[in-house]
């Protein structure tokens, strides 16, 4: 199971939330520098979030093509802001070679599966069983609701993030993954808390397929390529 490096951008810079609350953010420096880094470090894949666009419903392809660039040839999967089958199509034609949906996701399950395919992961992030979106400040649906849509629809791939445990180094919610994981059948990329190699193995043997993590890794308390 690969450590997948996040990159959070609020503004130009590179921070992490705590709990998804936009009002503790700790700044991380120059997000080109920071992929250029996780690239030359062993990096698999990149994960970007731009928090502006997941809360106010805009994409920066702009953006996502200068990471893609600065961390190439590693692959690079973008978030945020996703409103649209066209935003994420922008994403994709901007080098993202996966894009996660959040908030539009339950509107659009169908349209996207069919017009990504095998690009497309949607993120069930999840707060005391309601999966949450708008950059995590309002309630969507019930977890296992968003499961069965998902398998219904043909999702390839899930992203599950423990929002109370995001920046937090408190460890993963292992049982929610492994509930997503025994819930869908699908491939699940686990997020939210992790800060050990014992973290990671702990969600691989819940069934995850990979392990994205932010705070962790920028503060070396995880190296690359632990698996």
């Amino acid at each position: 199971m690969d450590v997948i490096p996040a990159i959070d951008l609020l503004g130009e810079r590179a921070v992490r939330l705590t709990q998804g609350d936009y009002d503790r953010a700790t700044q991380y420096g120059e997000p080109v520098e920071l992929a250029r880094t996780f690239a030359a470090g062993g990096a698999t894949r990149l994960h970007v979030v731009d928090l502006d666009g997941a809360r106010a419903g805009r994409i920066r392809p702009d953006v996502v093509a200068t990471l893609v660039d600065a961390a190439a040839p590693v692959p690079v999967q973008a978030s945020g802001g996703v409103r649209s089958v066209a935003d994420a199509q922008a994403l994709i034609g901007a080098g993202a070679d996966r894009v996660v949906v959040g908030t539009s996701a339950w509107t659009l399950l169908d349209d996207l599966v069919a017009s990504l395919g095998e690009s497309l992961v949607i993120a069930v992030d999840a707060r005391d069983g309601v999966v949450r979106a708008r950059g995590w400040t309002e309630g969507s649906l019930d977890v296992d609701e968003a499961i069965e849509r998902c398998v219904a629809s043909g999702v390839p791939r899930l992203l599950c993030t423990a929002i109370e445990r995001d920046g937090t180094l408190r460890g993963p919610d292992v049982d929610l993954v492994r509930r997503v994981v025994e819930s869908s059948g699908l491939p699940v990329l686990a997020a939210g808390g992790i800060r050990s190699g014992a973290d990671v193995e702990a969600l691989a043997e819940a069934g995850a397929e990979g392990a994205i993590v932010g705070r962790a890794l920028l503060e070396g308390w995880l190296k690359l390529g632990t698996r």
